[in-house]
């Protein structure tokens, strides 16, 4: 368990320095660590680990409250104007909002707060803080190629690394600033470690025992999983367990398929693989034979919030899980955040989670929990000698109102024109459910902190989605 912070109530954040970060430059941290020794085949094989670069530092200035100069706020017009665009048919009846000056802690509009809601992928804003403070900003995941129990067999390992590809991406993808690792990669080092030690031929395990408990969240519709929604959640999978690059339909044991891409690759280079994938679980002193790892937490993290990326939440969620709720699991991942969530002084009456995506039709969350804990994330300070907290990447990650991500299509109705490039929000859906939580800067300087969550929303979608956008424009308006 990391070191933390002492817990600080957020109710009484004034005079905290608000600190937004954009990266950081960013050391190498293997998960799981250096490999171990061994005799044999480990004298004859050189460790091939290909790792991606990093990336710069930038840090906006803090945020201590209005600035100077500017008139004063008027927070009754706010709140009118929120709840008039909160009055849309297509919103339905129970819409739950709060609205937060994070410099001050001052509520400026609690309608519905402490009420449990449906958060769908507002939830991702809790899975991403749970993480960062789990494993830290630097960690990268392994996939690793290790030993098995005899001089023939392979194993190749999950660490978790929901964005490995099957082969090198050629650009980096939206809300990340490093390139996904490759199969294709992992292949290539395999196979240069076997030929330097002379080896022609081989057979293929995979072990997937790094998660633990079911591969599918409960109250997850089985459509989810049938329609390629998303796949069972495994510490291995390649391109999210589809069935082929760019395909939507998963496979229903995403370690094998993993299994099957790896021996294909090797096949490919010459190496002959004999009998079929395999289910093992390799001995912790199993000699690494080569590796690839992930790009860091601080960009996965912005990468789950920009593309809401589901299979990477439960990924991290499960990890966390791991690391601070006693197994990496749906059950894990929740105690993590809940736990998380209690040391930041986040409240957390009413939440009940059951996955770290959102996707679950049983996870509550009231909207005071999600503009708490984004205070929280602003609010993060650094360590000694550090330019920023470990957890601004969820805000760095967040999408930007008509720009990128899951926001890039959106604030184009009338009355939303003052959001874009203004407005950083998680969106969030499912059938009869729209939120969007985020932050925003206003006229006068103040951050402030929003969560809106309807979830018996009668539609049309895209008149409840423009009401969320004109209710948001309304906050950065002031």
């Amino acid at each position: 368990m990391l070191d933390r912070p002492a817990r600080r109530p957020l109710g009484t954040l004034s005079g905290i320095g608000v600190t937004a970060a954009l990266g950081a430059l960013l050391a190498v941290v293997a998960v799981g660590g250096a490999p171990a020794s061994a005799a044999g085949f480990q004298a004859a094989v050189r460790t091939a680990v290909v790792t991606p670069p990093a990336v710069p530092t930038v840090v906006l200035p803090t945020t201590t409250g209005v600035l100077r100069g500017t008139p004063a706020p008027d927070d009754a017009a706010l709140v009118a104007a929120v709840n008039a665009a909160l009055a849309s048919k297509a919103l339905g009846s129970d819409v739950a909002v709060s609205v937060l000056d994070v410099g001050t802690g001052r509520t400026l509009l609690a309608r519905g707060a402490t009420r449990p809601q449906k958060p769908a992928s507002t939830l991702k804003l809790l899975t991403g803080l749970t993480v960062l403070r789990a494993l830290g900003p630097d960690a990268r995941l392994s996939t690793k190629v290790v030993q098995g129990a005899t001089p023939r067999d392979l194993v190749l390992v999950g660490g978790g690394d929901a964005t490995l590809t099957r082969t090198p991406t050629t650009t980096t993808p939206e809300g990340q600033a490093a390139r996904p690792a490759s199969l294709a990669q992992l292949v290539a080092a395999t196979v240069k470690a076997l030929k330097a030690a002379s080896r022609g031929s081989v057979t293929v395990q995979v072990d997937d025992s790094l998660f633990s408990g079911p591969r599918v969240a409960a109250g997850w519709p089985a459509s989810y999983v049938g329609s390629g929604i998303i796949a069972p959640v495994s510490a291995l999978s390649v391109d999210q367990g589809a069935r082929s690059t760019g395909a939507t339909s998963r496979s229903p044991d995403p370690a094998l398929a993993a299994g099957v891409a790896f021996v294909a690759g090797l096949k490919r280079a010459g190496i002959t693989v004999l009998g079929t994938v395999t289910r093992v679980t390799a001995s912790a002193s199993a000699a690494q034979i080569a590796a690839v790892q992930s790009p860091t937490t601080t960009q996965l993290v912005e990468r789950l919030l920009t593309d809401s990326d589901d299979a990477l939440a439960e990924a991290l969620a499960h990890l966390a899980g791991g690391k601070v709720g006693g197994e990496a699991s749906f059950v894990g991942g929740a105690a993590a955040t809940l736990a998380t969530l209690n040391d930041l002084g986040v409240p957390v009456d009413g939440v009940s989670l059951h996955d770290g995506s959102g996707l679950s039709l049983l996870d509550r969350v009231p909207t005071v929990t999600l503009v708490t804990a984004l205070a929280a994330v602003a609010a993060d300070e650094p360590a000694d000698g550090e330019t920023a907290g470990v957890m601004w990447p969820v805000l760095a990650g967040l999408p930007v109102a008509g720009v990128t991500g899951t926001l890039a299509p959106r604030f184009v109705a009338s009355g939303t024109k003052v959001g874009r490039g203004v407005v950083r929000a998680k969106t969030g859906t499912l059938t009869g459910v729209d939120c969007l939580t985020g932050l925003v800067r206003d006229p006068h300087g103040r951050l402030l902190a929003f969560a809106i969550v309807a979830d018996s929303t009668p539609g049309p979608q895209l008149e409840a989605r423009n009401a969320l956008d004109r209710a948001a424009s309304a906050v950065a308006a002031g």
